[in-house]
């Protein structure tokens, strides 16, 4: 472009205090004239290149006018901008002159898409020298009480959020963008098996009355010991892992297009075990026998095969624990990264620390983790499920059905939670109540065990989303497996 190379001469022939960032003036002019003589170029580049992306000030400006017509369903051309850019000081040219050069000197539009992508790459390139500037800066004049782990893991952040989007998210967006972001979450629900705006749980009722787990939310799954929340989490995150199917897109990416990759914490149990629960479900040989070794030689063979088939799922474990919520949040990001995610599994919230050095006041720990854990789901834009333990109070009534007031230790809890949920099963409390054999009362409570026997209750006790009410599941305790129950077996609504 040998007439519009004013601008290159005038960039170029500025005295560099330092070296200068790396920039490509020539291919912004070529990707901007190229949309100026056919719009259809925008289209091959919207989705990725933003204005500021841009090195050249004006060409951000004259990005910013042209999306903005585009999109609002006019023709962007030299003439029709002309009245937007007289502002604009070019020095000997004007800026309407620049736009006709530019136009008129327009490469193919064929490569618009690989100038776009040059821009772009540039552009993270700048992004990363800044972050580089900062983590030395920082280095050199860290104060007294920043540890040098609390440097690292907001440079983890930053880069994480740079190469999600090449550019740091902040401050006030149109809402033509959350629209738009609202219209692709429903046409993903008419495309995805089972016409759900979320992931689905892999459990019919609960996804009916949830519409799947869905992105940026916070769930918080609640219940007394041995009720079974690591048992459906399990369940949950396996469903999500043999459901994944996944495309390629035009940048290389594989992008969900049904169930998901998968993260789990177990802060409380190993990794092994948490396989040994996977695998006895599956493969429906109770899991005392499988840690008894207490098996036979056809139920070793079928745990082979079904071993085989879980390696290949997309479901990582975190079995690290005492870790604190920064260190939680930094390996969360670089799954993302690394391996991609979908879904985030905790095993428990109460074995989770705080990143202050005081930990005397729990309740003010645990609110710093819930509100983390809620930004790093809109961070991420995975839904999040946090186990969480139930103070004992339920135990003291009489109706054992957990309610949002037995939240332990934090209100904040319930307060930054999308959706609170509550495992319970009735038939445990009744084995504690068995009357002397041979009584009236015996047979009666025979009749209520049989009622109850193999009966959960997932109890929705807050949904932004939805309603509330429970849902009944079938629990097999022997393989430690959630499923649906019969159509005729199903709880009436319970609001």
């Amino acid at each position: 472009m040998a007439t519009a190379t004013a601008l290159v001469a005038r960039l170029d022939n500025r005295e560099p205090e330092y070296r200068v960032q790396p920039h490509n003036i020539e291919a912004e002019q070529a990707l901007l004239g190229a949309i100026l003589v056919n719009n259809d170029a925008f289209y091959r580049v919207s989705d990725f290149l933003q204005p500021d992306h841009f090195f050249e000030p004006v060409h951000t400006r004259v990005y910013e006018l042209v999306s903005s017509m585009i999109r609002a369903g006019k023709i962007a051309t030299p003439i029709t901008l002309k009245t937007f850019v007289n502002d604009i000081d070019l020095g000997e040219i004007t800026p309407s002159q620049y736009l006709a050069r530019l136009a008129a000197e327009a490469t193919t539009v064929i490569n618009a898409a690989d100038y776009g992508r040059t821009i772009y790459d540039l552009a993270v390139r700048r992004q990363l020298i800044g972050v580089g500037e900062d983590l030395v800066n920082v280095a050199y004049d860290a104060p007294v009480e920043m540890a040098p782990r609390e440097q690292i893991e907001d440079a983890e952040r930053r880069l994480y959020e740079l190469a999600e989007k090449g550019r740091y998210e902040g401050g006030f967006q149109k809402f033509d963008g959350a629209l738009r972001l609202a219209i692709d979450m429903a046409a993903s629900a008419y495309q995805r098996a089972g016409g759900l705006s979320g992931i689905s749980t892999g459990l019919r009722d609960v996804d009916q009355r949830m519409g799947g787990l869905q992105r940026s939310d916070l769930l918080v799954l609640a219940g007394r010991p041995a009720m079974g929340k690591t048992s459906l989490a399990t369940n949950i995150a396996f469903n999500i892992a043999k459901a994944w199917r996944g495309e390629r897109q035009e940048d290389g990416s594989i992008k969900s297009v049904d169930g998901g990759i998968v993260g789990f914490f177990s802060l409380e149990m190993s990794a092994d075990q948490l396989a040994t629960r996977i695998v006895a479900e599956q493969s429906s040989i109770s899991s005392y026998k499988i840690r008894q070794g207490r098996i036979t030689e056809g139920d070793f063979a079928r745990l082979t095969d079904v071993a085989a088939q879980i390696e290949k799922l997309p479901l990582y474990i975190d079995q690290t624990g005492g870790i604190s919520i920064a260190q939680l949040m930094a390996r969360a990001r670089r799954l993302k990264r690394q391996k991609g995610l979908d879904v985030l599994f905790i095993d428990y919230l109460q074995l989770l620390s705080g990143s202050s050095k005081n930990s005397q006041n729990r309740v003010q720990e645990l609110t710093e983790i819930t509100t983390s854990l809620k930004a790093l789901a809109k961070e991420l834009n995975v839904p999040i499920i946090a186990l969480s333990q139930l103070s004992r109070q339920v135990e003291n009534r009489d109706d054992k059905r957990p309610q949002l007031s037995d939240l332990r230790e934090s209100g904040s809890i319930e307060q930054d939670a999308d959706v609170v949920m509550f495992v319970y099963r009735e038939e445990y409390y009744l084995k504690g109540k068995e009357p002397r054999p041979g009584t009236e009362e015996h047979n009666k409570w025979q009749i209520e065990m049989e009622a109850m026997h193999g009966v959960a209750e997932l109890i929705i006790g807050k949904q932004r989303h939805g309603p509330t009410g429970a849902v009944a599941l079938q629990f097999d305790a022997d393989v430690t497996r959630f499923s649906d129950r019969a159509d005729e077996l199903r709880l009436p609504d319970r609001e």
